[in-house]
């Protein structure tokens, strides 16, 4: 099978990554398909099975770690596990796509690790922290103690920017896009 490029998107929750890769997966030019993770946790919203997330019991999770099917997994907060499944990236490849992640910190450089040739890692840096949690309080879709969990997490994510290839800094959306655009383009050319 003929290995693609893999382009991970990472960054703290609001910093707009999601929305720069559904902007790149509709630029027909660059080949991209969405990888897509495997999560314990219950959709929100509506998020479909094998659309947003596969979604699966931490019981069925740990079956796939034991049986070394993830490109990368983590267990982003207690009983939250989220991953990448082999087989979503074979499935990709084999059509002759490019895979474009949008990925937490850890796994983004997990898989720039495991295929450093093929990935292009990019973190979306948002504006401020205080920007973050505008906007996830803005989503209405969490606990304010899960809003804290995740900007606490924030800080420590935001360390980890120099580790990745390229960082992109979301302080005006457009922009942000277009640089994505540009640097994907190269990168899968």
């Amino acid at each position: 099978m003929k290995k693609g490029k893999l382009l991970v998107f990472s960054a703290p929750s609001g910093s707009g990554k999601t929305t720069i890769v559904k902007h790149l997966l509709q630029q027909a030019d660059l080949n991209l398909e969405f990888s897509i993770s495997a999560a314990t946790r219950e959709p929100r919203g509506e998020e479909v099975d094998g659309k947003e997330y596969y979604f699966m019991s931490i019981t069925d999770f740990k079956k796939h770690i034991k049986a070394e099917d993830f490109v990368e997994w983590e267990e982003v907060y207690r009983d939250n596990f989220y991953g990448t499944l082999k087989s979503e990236v074979e499935r990709i490849w084999a059509k002759g796509k490019n895979v474009i992640f949008d990925i937490d910190v850890a796994g983004g450089l997990r898989i720039k690790s495991k295929f450093p040739t093929e990935t292009l890692a990019v973190f979306v840096k948002p504006p401020s922290v205080d920007e973050l949690k505008r906007r996830l309080k803005e989503r209405s879709t969490e606990t304010d103690d899960k809003i804290n969990m995740r900007i606490a997490k924030a800080h420590v994510e935001l360390a980890t920017a120099p580790q990745f290839d390229t960082i992109i800094k979301n302080y005006d959306l457009e922009v942000a896009k277009a640089e994505a655009y540009e640097l994907v383009r190269k990168f899968t050319n």
